[in-house]
């Protein structure tokens, strides 16, 4: 009998391509919309679980607070009440997967190549560097929970406005410079390598409280730059607004490695070659003209 998944945030970057996934076939995946159940709505959630039981919880569900955000309001107070709705059930199920953030080292702060042990170094003043810092404090007294955190992550669904490399792939196909504020480094996930992790704690107990998923090798904002040229066949120029390294943002996955053995990621250029073929497919669905002034 397959194990059943709340999966929270399911129409979202993150949760669609969760439910085009393998982890559709191996699992009973339950995706509610926010129609049907509003995480910040305590009793509605206490009566959804009520009336619903599942095996383990992919919390992928967030209020976003990008530039490209249509609201910003009480981004902390929005996200931690979602969080805290489902985290205090955590004895209905065997495993609570957050989809964290590389936020809880601190957005402001120079990471680069951070391990787990740093968190708590640095705590940031920005709404969303604090919620992850808490979302991960009550993680680690939660038996079963664990806490994953991501730093950067492309692939089909996200927001090509802004997301960089999306973004750099759009503007190739309309024959438009790459364009960036300046270089930084960065661990960029291909969101297909997120699956087989996810499958390794949605059926194995994990040895610690939080894991940063990033890839083997850090990536910089530049050469992914020439690698979108290189796998487009187009070179329509690139721009750097300022010279030099902005801040990085790069996490260790040397526990990670550790805890899944043998775990391997795409390469990048066969990642970005993905991408690019969805996005030459569903070229017809991209509005240029937001593709012209940057955000």
């Amino acid at each position: 009998m397959r194990k059943k998944i709340l999966l929270t945030g399911g129409s979202g970057f993150i949760g669609r391509n969760i439910q085009e996934s393998f982890l559709s076939a191996k699992y009973e995946i339950v995706a509610p919309s926010h129609r049907e159940l509003d995480l910040t709505d305590s009793k509605e959630v206490d009566d959804f679980l009520h009336t619903h039981t599942f095996d383990a919880v992919i919390h992928a569900a967030a209020k976003p607070g990008h530039r490209n955000a249509r609201d910003h309001k009480d981004l902390f107070l929005t996200n931690m009440r979602m969080f805290d709705n489902l985290i205090r059930h955590a004895n209905k199920w065997e495993r609570f997967i957050n989809i964290g953030s590389g936020a809880v080292y601190d957005v402001a702060a120079d990471n680069r190549l951070v391990r787990e042990e740093q968190i708590g170094t640095q705590i940031g003043t920005d709404e969303h560097s604090r919620c992850k810092y808490a979302q991960h404090k009550q993680i680690l007294e939660t038996p079963g929970a664990v806490d994953l955190n991501i730093f950067g992550i492309f692939g089909k669904y996200e927001d090509w406005e802004i997301r960089f490399i999306s973004n750099a792939v759009c503007k190739t196909l309309f024959n438009l410079p790459i364009t960036l504020r300046q270089n930084r480094r960065f661990s960029y996930l291909y969101i297909d390598d997120l699956m087989p992790i996810l499958d390794h704690f949605l059926t194995h107990p994990a040895k610690h409280k939080c894991y940063n998923v990033t890839p083997d090798s850090e990536l910089e904002l530049l050469d992914a730059a020439r690698l979108v040229e290189q796998v487009g066949g187009k070179r329509n120029g690139i721009r750097v607004a300022k010279q030099g390294y902005g801040l990085n943002y790069s996490g260790s996955n040397a526990r990670l490695k550790t805890e899944i053995p043998g775990l391997t990621f795409m390469p990048t250029q066969k990642a970005i070659k993905a991408l690019f073929d969805y996005y030459a497919i569903h070229q017809s669905e991209i509005d240029k003209s937001l593709l012209i002034n940057d955000k």
